[in-house]
């Protein structure tokens, strides 16, 4: 719903883009099953909050739509899955414990739980997290439903507000640093001090606390786990958050994939940094586009798993297709980027051919 970035990530893609690469706000009057609607690349910066907007990306991609990020496995992903991920990378994180939810999920009873013992193993979970820790949904985000608990007592009651969510046991990572980083096309890094004991507004306005050579070996560490978490998750458009303990960088939080780019929480010389970078690799996703192939990005965990299927376009003779397709396929003028329209569309930005 923020208001700053999509229209100076469109200004700048019109801008680099000389006329032969046009960004608009994605338009929806229809959505029929199997068409494509003639984007190259589609920003996606809402679909989390509206599932319509997410059906139709999955449809997008299919059609050949480079989407960022990937609807598919936006759709799949989850935080303790992630921790998960990152043990076997080789990535510090804290240690995490999944928690059933307190109450049960609707339409089930208690049969539906035969696989799971009461209690749990608490006097195992309590030795293995420690005290003080945080309780957090297994998937969201938001900062929403996070718990600081300080002993089990604490937890059971924290753990009776949160209703039907299925949280995760996390340890404090008492840090004497904290960076927040961009990370685009699983390429382009930006690295920013953060504090997030700050309010939203003054997070980002923080020095590092390290200096020459160790700051400098800090900086690559962060650099080559950030790429290294994205390439396997498959997020062209993500920030991943890592807690500095003792020297070594964990990470605490890599599932941002609409992350803040408002101008008015990270500041100008990061906005300006993200808006200029995710114009380039937008252009960059249009230029590399191929016909009737998927051009959505998938992770190094999926593409061992399976090859994803080449997309073939549907044949429809249908007029109504036909006129829908050329409503939202416009040429660009060969002399100057088109000027910046009305639209109710502005929570999504787009990049196309």
């Amino acid at each position: 719903m923020e208001d700053t970035f999509p229209w100076a990530f469109i200004d700048k893609v019109n801008e680099l883009g000389g006329g032969k690469i046009v960004a608009e706000p994605v338009s929806i009057d229809k959505v029929q099953q199997g068409i494509d609607y003639g984007y190259h690349v589609i920003i996606d910066r809402i679909s989390q909050e509206v599932p319509f907007y997410r059906a139709y990306l999955k449809n997008a991609s299919l059609m050949g739509t480079a989407v960022i990020n990937n609807p598919f496995w936006w759709s799949a992903d989850e935080k303790f899955f992630n921790n998960c991920l990152t043990v076997q990378l080789g990535i510090p994180v804290p240690k995490t414990i999944l928690l059933p939810s307190k109450a049960r999920p609707k339409d089930t009873t208690e049969k539906s739980f035969r696989n799971l013992k009461a209690p749990l193993d608490w006097e195992y979970i309590f030795n293995y997290i420690g005290f003080p820790a945080y309780m957090k949904p297994h998937s969201g985000g938001g900062w929403k439903s996070v718990y600081k608990v300080e002993n089990p007592d604490d937890l059971f009651a924290k753990h009776e507000e949160t209703g039907d969510l299925v949280m995760m046991l996390q340890e404090e990572i008492i840090f004497e640093d904290y960076y927040r980083v961009y990370c685009l096309g699983q390429k382009y890094v930006h690295v920013m001090p953060y504090e997030p004991r700050n309010a939203f507004h003054e997070r980002y306005v923080t020095a590092p606390k390290t200096t020459g050579e160790e700051h400098k070996k800090l900086m690559k560490t962060i650099h080559d786990y950030t790429i290294k978490l994205n390439k396997a998750l498959g997020y062209d458009f993500n920030t991943v958050e890592f807690a500095v303990r003792d020297g070594v960088p964990y990470a605490i939080d890599f599932c941002n994939p609409a992350p803040d780019a408002d101008i008015n929480s990270v500041g100008q010389h990061n906005f300006d940094w993200i808006v200029e970078h995710s114009a380039k690799f937008a252009i960059e996703k249009a230029k590399a586009h191929k016909i009737s192939q998927n051009n959505t990005s998938w992770g190094t965990f999926i593409r061992n798993a399976a090859v994803p299927v080449k997309a073939k376009p549907a044949k429809v003779a249908l007029k109504s297709a036909v006129q829908a397709k050329k409503t939202v396929v416009k040429k660009a003028p060969a002399s100057k980027a088109p000027a910046r329209g009305k639209s109710t569309a502005k929570p999504r930005t787009t990049s196309k051919k």
